[in-house]
């Protein structure tokens, strides 16, 4: 895991990403950081964050977007290559924190709010747990996924 995971020097005190280092930290680079939300009810949910505060992802360079989509897309290939999940949720909305961030999550069929979002009603409670039902144990999985970002 990475050691430092210090904001860049346009952090911004009133951004929660930008002061507060959330989940389980696996990456980083000068400009982007990777981390496992932990969250019990989706176990491989991801988050690539901007270590510069930046709201909107056009306002990123071209050579930074490109760099960005090629973290989200290592992410996804091993969610998919190692759980064959029924889908890989991308989004990077931005409504409650304007920090550019994308989240990377693997669906199943079985999971609590299939086919709601994660942020939708619960459809279901999954017995034994997500974890349970995942298929392999997450220090794995992020193992796969640190390995696929530094060849990212």
């Amino acid at each position: 895991m990475p050691a430092d995971f210090e904001p860049l020097h346009d952090a911004r005190a009133d951004c929660v990403l930008c002061r507060q280092h959330t989940g389980v930290p696996l990456w980083q680079d000068a400009a982007w950081r990777v981390i496992r939300a932990e969250d019990g009810d989706f176990p491989a949910y991801y988050r690539v964050i901007a270590r510069h505060h930046v709201g909107e992802f056009s306002a990123l360079l071209a050579p930074e977007r490109q760099r960005c989509m090629d973290l989200v897309c290592a992410i996804e290939r091993v969610l998919i290559d190692c759980l064959q999940p029924t889908k890989v949720n991308l989004a990077a909305l931005g409504n409650m924190v304007p920090h550019l961030h994308w989240h990377v999550i693997a669906r199943f069929d079985w999971d609590s709010q299939f086919p709601q979002a994660v942020w939708g009603p619960r459809q279901r409670e999954v017995p034994g747990g997500a974890l349970a039902r995942l298929g392999m144990p997450l220090d794995e999985l992020d193992a796969m996924v640190v390995e696929a970002l530094a060849s990212a």
